[in-house]
């Protein structure tokens, strides 16, 4: 159908591939969670403007590129990593608000470039793509830019709806965090800390 070899696999593959922790989730918890469930969807439309640029850029072939390249692949993973490393020190070394328990304003375009940079800086999800999808395409299908369209929708789709059980589920936290600042605290650092992992990771994984 349209091209995709095995959708059932690919569905079960694309689920369990999405719920696997990285920044992007964490990002849009920890967002709804301190902001609320309006900052979190500003964060889930960040990641999911940046997924589908690596999509395209996976498409047209920059991960090849890429390979053939690695020091320009090494340039903008080490930016990346730094990034990420970055944001996780400035939420370890945020100070709390004090006398303060209602959300804190934040401006939606703010988050959303946010958001945006941390999904952009995944450089890994480029090659994932160019591993992934190929997998599921029938190359005898005289309509293959359709099928790797399809098989991107159905991975924003599944992407967009665990991201907002995390915004609702990061909201549902935030109230039961009210009044009780030292555990507020200890989140934001805990979210910290993982950024930092995931840059560092970022960093010295090939």
């Amino acid at each position: 159908m349209f091209g995709i070899t095995d959708l059932s696999s690919y569905l079960l593959g694309t689920f369990f591939i999405v719920l696997l922790p990285g920044p992007n989730s964490i990002f849009t918890l920890s967002v709804a969670a301190k902001l609320g469930v309006r900052a979190g969807y500003a964060a889930a439309a960040g990641i999911v403007t940046g997924d589908l640029i690596l999509m395209l850029l996976a498409s047209v072939g920059v991960a090849s590129l890429m390979h053939t390249h690695p020091a320009t692949f090494d340039m903008v993973r080490y930016a990346g990593a730094a990034y990420l490393a970055w944001m996780g020190f400035k939420m370890l070394l945020a100070k709390p608000q004090a006398g303060n328990n209602a959300p804190m304003e934040a401006p939606s375009g703010h988050i959303y470039k946010q958001a945006l940079s941390i999904s952009l800086v995944n450089v890994k999800a480029i090659l994932f793509f160019m591993a992934f999808f190929p997998q599921f395409v029938d190359p005898a299908y005289d309509r293959i830019p359709l099928t790797f369209a399809i098989l991107g929708m159905i991975v924003q789709a599944v992407s967009l709806a665990y991201l907002t059980f995390l915004i609702f589920a990061g909201a549902g936290l935030s109230r039961r965090l009210a009044g009780k600042q030292w555990l507020s605290r200890w989140l934001a650092r805990l979210t910290g800390v993982l950024f930092i992992s995931f840059g560092a990771r970022l960093a010295l994984t090939h």
